[in-house]
């Protein structure tokens, strides 16, 4: 069987892609896309990375995960009891964010609907409100809502005010109440082509798959004598048995619009309206000093105008590492998410160094040596309402499967590990299609653990 991976970009990895870059002092690094956690419930992502490397020699962990809030709030999720409910419960209890003048406030009824959290069931009870309106119905203390909720919701690449409550549940799901391994998170120690793609590539040449880079595909026409004609741009019309669409929003828009014989045509409406996230910018600066040895690698941030995180790179890969160790500075990464359309990028990459320098003060005084920035805008939006156009891994043709962070999948799972579990369950409808066995697929527990606190959910939510 001839397998064929067409990949748009020059390499592997979508929106965790890399490439190489020369800085003015004639170091060669390799840019990416910013920086990925790869927390330790995203199961299906790291059953596939570990078929190049079983035992995931390529991801190292952090100790931390703080949290910092322009009111000088700090919370950490080192240290936190592993069981759930108790992690959350430890955390409540320990941090700044949750004062017990303010707990005594919060809408208990409304409260439990993040403690009975069950897919799809919770799309179908909280999709139609967004994030702030949950928030706000529950009563969370304003700093709570600020220093946590925000900082994760953010992660989604979109303002809380455009975001499913239920999407916001589901994570409060799968990083507590759903799971054990809390909030911690591992980062390879490589940048991603060299630890992650690279590897992966080659394992799958050695098991005979053909990798094309730079070959995007115009358009998924009915084939002659096969079910698909895939046309890469400039080439030749090639046919085969099944497709795969791993796309992100835009290029599903784009292949469903130049495609008028795939599948069919309330499919193809679907995928021309998947929305799309606002734009983020990434900055990533070599400075010509350290930043202090307290630093952590990554720091999340809250109540900032537009910085939502930072990390600094030579405490955990190996390329900026050495970078630093040679030079006497540091490589630092800024994160700003859900910009304004049409944003000014020059503009907001100096308001990204002015909080930097909040931040880390210390920085203020430090020269730039080099700076890469990527502002992009090609992360799926999960909107109120949404959920139930998202279009599925299976289409009304059985042979074309879909998959990508943007695809429902009725399982706990979000963003890197959405698109993984997406992947593994499309490969598995083509493989049953043949009569293949398919790979194992796991996520977190479909609902809460706790069967009390789900009694107690579904009591409160009674007429």
């Amino acid at each position: 069987m001839r397998t064929a991976v067409l990949e748009r970009e020059d390499g592997l990895g979508g929106r965790l892609r890399g490439w190489p870059t020369t800085l003015r002092d004639g170091t060669t690094v390799t840019m990416t896309r910013g920086f990925h956690a790869f927390f330790r419930q995203y199961y299906n992502l790291r059953a596939l990375l570990a078929r190049a490397d079983p035992g995931l020699g390529m991801l190292t962990p952090l100790p931390d995960y703080p949290l910092v809030h322009t009111a000088g709030l700090e919370d950490r999720f080192a240290g936190l009891p592993a069981a759930p409910p108790w992690n959350a419960v430890a955390l409540a209890a320990r941090s700044p964010s949750f004062p017990a003048r303010e707990l005594a406030g919060v809408n208990i009824a409304a409260a439990l609907q993040l403690l009975d959290v069950d897919v799809p069931g919770i799309y179908r009870r909280l999709d139609h409100v967004d994030a702030v309106e949950l928030l706000t119905a529950v009563r969370f203390p304003r700093s709570a809502r600020h220093l946590a909720f925000e900082v994760f919701s953010r992660s989604f690449f979109a303002d809380p005010r455009r975001l499913s409550a239920a999407e916001l549940a589901v994570m409060f799901h799968v990083y507590f109440l759903g799971s054990s391994e809390g909030l911690l998170f591992d980062v390879p120690s490589s940048p991603f082509p060299q630890a992650l793609w690279d590897p992966l590539a080659e394992h799958l040449e050695r098991l005979g798959a053909e990798i094309r880079t730079g070959a995007p595909v115009d358009r998924v026409d009915p084939g002659a004598r096969r079910r698909f004609a895939v046309r890469p741009a400039g080439g030749p019309a090639e046919e085969f048995d099944a497709v795969v669409l791993a796309t992100d929003t835009g290029g599903l828009r784009a292949l469903a619009e130049a495609s008028p014989g795939l599948a069919v045509p309330a499919w193809r409406e679907l995928a021309k309206r998947l929305p799309g996230a606002p734009p983020f910018l990434v900055s990533r600066l070599w400075l010509d000093r350290p930043v202090r040895p307290e630093r952590p690698g990554f720091l999340g941030t809250g109540g900032y105008p537009t910085l939502d995180n930072i990390s600094v790179l030579e405490r955990y890969e190996d390329q900026a590492r050495s970078w630093a160790a040679r030079t006497g500075g540091s490589v630092v990464e800024l994160h700003a998410y859900a910009l304004a359309e049409g944003c000014d990028e020059r503009a907001e990459r100096g308001r990204l160094v002015a909080q930097m320098h909040r931040v880390y003060p210390e920085t203020a005084g430090a020269g730039i040596v080099d700076e890469r920035h990527e502002l992009r805008a090609d992360c799926p939006l999960f909107p109120p309402g949404g959920f139930g156009d998202r279009p599925r891994t299976a289409t009304p043709d059985p042979w074309l499967v879909v998959a990508g962070d943007h695809v429902r999948v009725d399982l706990p799972v979000a963003l890197m590990e959405r698109a993984a579990t997406s992947g593994t369950l499309a490969a598995n409808v083509l493989l049953s299609r043949w009569g293949l066995r398919g790979h194992p697929v796991r996520s977190v527990p479909r609902r809460g653990r706790t069967a009390l606190l789900r009694a107690l959910a579904r009591w409160a939510r009674r007429p």
